[in-house]
């Protein structure tokens, strides 16, 4: 079984559910220093994210972030608290810059069958986590990781977000975690973008957060390296995907749930 590590937390099937989170995108130096606080007083260890662009968005009048150079430069500052910092990188020229700034590098699920971005994010040897597409079956998605692997780099971690159920809507199956994590990576559950719906709301994709918990409770279930959750102080006033975010004040119960879940799970 892979262990895969970033600062100290440790991404392994068998062992302790480590966490990834924080807001959609970095909205300015002052909200990702303080998310990023706020969340280690509740969590502990964890791996902070946060894009310095999203490329991907419904619209061209939506906020993209701060660019890259502006973007890198304050996960650097969040870097320095010792929280280890997680970001999506785009295009080829955007690996080695931004693996220099942070600890994971993230292939976004619409990039995931991008063969020069997967190799160039491997050659990095920077921690590669990559996204399922919503389009990719679990057992197809381990293509991805052969890529990346392809350059010598095996620290890779396979997230699960969901997959196209119709028009505006994903559904997740839970089997496909067992099918990923039977390739001895590590695998996470992205329980917030799970429950978007994508271009649902017109310009922008709607969410259902209600099912946030009951998702990232039958994944911990299963037994799993860990769990994605975006996110945010204020989510109704997020610049981008405040639909489906984790409310920063549900945060605290939500994890010690899952926690307790994780433990019971792998103690047998």
């Amino acid at each position: 079984m892979i262990s895969v590590s970033a600062g100290a937390v440790t991404f392994c099937n068998e062992k302790q559910l480590a966490l990834i989170a924080g807001p959609c995108v970095i909205e300015s130096e002052n909200h990702a220093l303080f998310m990023a606080r706020a969340i280690r007083e509740i969590a502990g260890d964890y791996v902070f994210k946060a894009s310095f662009d999203k490329a991907n968005r419904s619209s061209v009048h939506s906020y993209r972030g701060p660019g890259l150079k502006e973007g890198l430069r304050i996960l650097a500052e969040v870097r320095k608290l010792g929280i280890p910092v997680l970001t999506d990188i785009h295009e080829t020229s955007q690996a080695s810059i931004a693996a220099e700034h942070v600890d994971i590098l993230q292939i976004p699920a619409f990039l995931c069958r991008q063969t020069d971005l997967l190799l160039e994010a491997g050659r990095t040897n920077a921690v590669v986590n990559i996204k399922k597409g919503q389009f990719v079956c679990p057992a197809d998605f381990l293509n991805a990781a052969e890529k990346v692997a392809s350059t010598g780099n095996n620290k890779i971690i396979l997230t699960e977000r969901g997959s196209s159920f119709g028009y505006n809507n994903l559904v997740v199956d839970m089997r496909g975690l067992p099918i990923m994590a039977a390739s001895g990576y590590p695998v996470v559950f992205d329980a917030t973008h799970s429950v978007q719906l994508p271009g649902a709301a017109g310009g922008s994709s709607g969410g259902q957060p209600q099912f946030i918990e009951p998702l990232a409770r039958a994944a911990s279930s299963i037994g799993i390296a860990g769990i994605f959750v975006e996110v945010h102080n204020d989510p109704a006033h997020a610049l981008s995907d405040g639909a489906n975010a984790l409310k920063l004040d549900l945060l605290p119960q939500f994890l010690s749930r899952l926690r307790s879940i994780d433990a019971l799970v792998k103690s047998f």
